[in-house]
């Protein structure tokens, strides 16, 4: 499947980019591989009105975008399902994870009648050599066989012949050949023991994938079903569906919160643990978010719905988990070349091995051991089951890319405020200069810090509130990103900043001011200075605090081998290296702009570094971008930090970034050694093939153990987010 089609599908160019477009999202049942998603691929490619798709194997799921005017949904699905799948909307996607399979389907009732008869002739494996193969041909009649043969085989003739129909090599054509060779031979028991096998490998394949699928699966299961409407003083039970913003609902203790909201009435703890990965349970009352698939453990509240399905936190969740596959590690692109060659590739070794041997049987075998279905699973079923397993705790990686760019990441730069510390700072102390009570200077600094949402006015604003400090609205007001703000304050022109805007505005600074500066500075404060019509007049020192686990989880980086740890901040140096110094940090910068950053991140990586840059993905958003991988904090209930990193903490807890590295470094350890599994069994049993060792049955046997260890093998990753490096 080639990289570049499944990430941006057929996509036009901007002169449509105004024409009305609907998404479809399909459940296809069967979608396991790179060969099943080349032939989606195609067959949405030559659909007219077909604009993009992404085709997510792991998650056996289709999104289309279409023109409604040239294509319907149901013409969409028609186009997949041509291709011997079956096809049902998403929305079924819940019942069919959560029911039990019919035990009475018709391919259970086919399987169980190839079973019977393949197991009479399974002698043939262990006493073809005593003679015993003849004995078994004996005791089954030959209409029973073929019959067998018939009903066994349906399937892969079914998708022999489709892919004949759409001009594609596949898997399933050269088992055709391989069955219908063996019986054209007269070895009708090999035939069907073949089919048998071929039978027993697609159980076994679906039901180990599986595996590496629960993560989804269980996400899924986790979605609230029904919610309690509050109406007219009644309480009126309804499908989750059914809510809309606006809507007041009421939850009792042990029940689920069916949306995002907000509490209006009430007070309780709830347990966050789909979402943040933490079951210690958060305090709610009025006032306070909650999240959909959290659970009211305690009080009973009222809350109104601002969010409801996918658009919920938890809903966008899980369509990252869902969609991660799509975006693609690099090395996906080597086993999509490898799976597109591979098969004309297994032909032509079958031709030659005929021609050299002039044994058909070895030919046959040699074709029935040729699948390449273990390396095109390697990548989307690891990084479905890493992806899966880290958003069960907290930790969602936005596809394999960025699992890939972690396993290789050697830089981390981080943001100071809001990051490094909890970015709620508190006003510690103060400085009056030419007799200014403190009283006023907290009220021109807070007038000036009104319109601001930056940590620092906060907490000015709550120090004025708190010591009951009139607040007048500023005039003129203006903000200089990185210096500080100016405007006019009761008739005097203000300015609240650090030194090098007083000093650029023409205020001179005493020298006793600037060492009390310095002083504070020196012990990790941020110093204001305030200015009133061109003298300084005062001080205001802010201390924010460090969190608790940061030393900790930078020292665990260093033990990963992280080759460089830098701290970037817009104050100046001696708060930096003091915050620097606190957390165990050498290298830092300081007084940067926002742009600073950036350019600091791409001179890193124009040395050969691999950076991953931390911030809380709002204001720190264009360098999370550059970044190799970009990394927010506590992302829960921001929609913006949640869509601008690549790697999102959904709660602030720094010991969650070595375990992301670890993740992505044992991930794509995972990867390679499936790769490599999947290409040396492919080599190796069609080499036996050729010279005879493997018998077509012996072959068929064998086909499916690739599969299975490599999806046992990403199936381990489903917990790596606990495990140590």
């Amino acid at each position: 499947m080639r990289d570049q089609q499944v990430e941006s599908g057929t996509s036009q160019d901007s002169r449509r980019a105004n024409v009305e477009k609907t998404t479809v999202d399909l459940r296809v049942d069967g979608l396991c591989c790179t060969e099943c998603a080349v032939a989606v691929e195609k067959a949405l490619a030559h659909r007219p009105g077909v604009r993009q798709y992404r085709i997510l194997t792991a998650a056996e799921k289709v999104q289309v975008d279409f023109d409604p005017r040239r294509v319907s949904a149901e013409e969409v699905a028609q186009s997949i399902a041509a291709l011997g799948y079956k096809v049902h909307p998403v929305g079924a996607l819940v019942a069919r994870t959560l029911s039990s399979p019919r035990v009475f389907s018709p391919d259970t009732v086919r399987f169980a009648f190839v079973a019977v008869v393949a197991l009479i002739a399974l002698l043939e494996i262990g006493g073809e050599f005593l003679g015993w193969f003849e004995v078994a041909k004996e005791r089954i009649p030959m209409p029973v066989l073929l019959a067998t043969i018939a009903l066994g085989g349906y399937p892969i003739f079914k998708r022999a012949a489709l892919g004949l129909i759409h001009r594609q090599i596949n898997v399933d054509m050269m088992m055709s050949v391989g069955i219908l060779g063996a019986a054209a031979l007269g070895q009708y028991t090999a035939a069907m023991l073949i089919v048998f096998f071929m039978n027993i490998a697609h159980y076994l394949e679906e039901f180990t994938t599986g595996k590496s699928r629960k993560a989804i699966q269980e996400l899924i299961r986790l979605s609230p079903k029904t919610a309690r409407i509050k109406l007219d003083g009644r309480e009126i039970e309804v499908a989750v569906e059914a809510l809309k913003p606006g809507d007041v609902v009421a939850i009792r203790p042990g029940e689920q919160i069916p949306a995002d909201g907000v509490v209006v009435s009430g007070r309780s703890a709830v347990n966050q643990a789909s979402i943040t990965g933490e079951s210690v349970p958060a305090e709610k009352q009025a006032g306070d978010e909650v999240y959909a698939a959290t659970f009211n453990e305690l009080g009973y509240v009222e809350v109104r719905v601002t969010r409801v399905g996918p658009d919920t936190t938890f809903g966008k969740i899980v369509r990252l988990v869902e969609e991660a596959e799509a975006v693609k590690a690099p090395i996906q692109k080597f086993a999509d070349r490898f799976t597109t060659w591979f098969l004309p590739a297994a032909i032509g070794a079958a031709v030659l091995t005929y021609l050299v041997s002039g044994e058909p049987l070895f030919a046959i075998a040699v074709l029935v051991a040729a699948c390449p279905c273990a390396v095109g699973l390697a990548t989307p079923l690891s990084v479905v089951a890493s992806v899966g397993g880290g958003a069960r705790h907290g930790l969602l990686v936005k596809g394999g890319r960025y699992l890939e760019a972690l396993a290789r990441v050697d830089c981390v730069v981080m943001d100071k405020t809001g990051t490094v510390t909890f970015g709620k700072p508190q006003v510690t102390d103060m400085i009056a200069v030419n007799g200014l009570p403190e009283g006023e200077i907290l009220r021109y600094a807070a007038s000036l810090e009104k319109n601001s949402e930056h940590p620092i006015a906060s907490a000015i604003l709550e120090h004025a509130r708190a010591k009951n400090i009139a607040i007048p609205d500023p005039e003129g007001f203006e903000y200089l990103v990185g210096k500080g703000l100016r405007g006019r304050v009761a008739g005097k022109t203000a300015l609240l900043g650090n030194a090098r805007f007083l000093r650029e505005s023409d205020v001179p600074l005493s020298a006793a001011v600037e060492t009390r500066a310095q002083a504070l500075e020196q012990d990790g404060k941020t110093v204001l200075l305030l200015a009133l019509d061109g003298s300084i007049v005062g001080a205001i020192a802010v201390a924010d605090v460090i969190r608790d686990e940061v030393p900790a989880a930078l020292a665990a980086l260093k033990r990963l081998g992280i080759k460089r740890l830098l701290l970037l901040t817009g104050d100046n140096e001696r708060v930096a290296a003091a915050i620097a110094a606190k957390v165990g940090v050498t290298e830092f910068r300081a007084g940067l702009l926002p742009e600073d950053k950036i350019a600091i991140v791409r001179e890193l990586q124009q040395t050969g570094l691999k950076v991953a840059m931390v911030g809380d993905g709002v204001n720190d958003a264009p360098a999370l971008a550059q970044a190799d991988v970009g990394i927010a904090m506590g992302v829960v209930g921001s929609d913006v930090a949640l869509e601008a990193a690549h790697v999102a903490l959904m709660r602030d807890d720094w010991r969650q970034i070595p375990q992301a590295i670890i993740a992505g470094r044992r991930t794509y350890r995972t990867i390679r050694q499936n790769i490599a599994l999947g290409i040396t069994w492919d080599v190796v049993t069609m080499g036996l093939a050729s010279v005879g060792i493997l018998t077509p049955v012996m072959a068929a046997a064998t086909e499916v153990v690739p599969d299975v260890l490599v999806a046992l093998n990403s199936a381990r990753l489903l917990n790596i987010s606990h495990q140590p490096e």
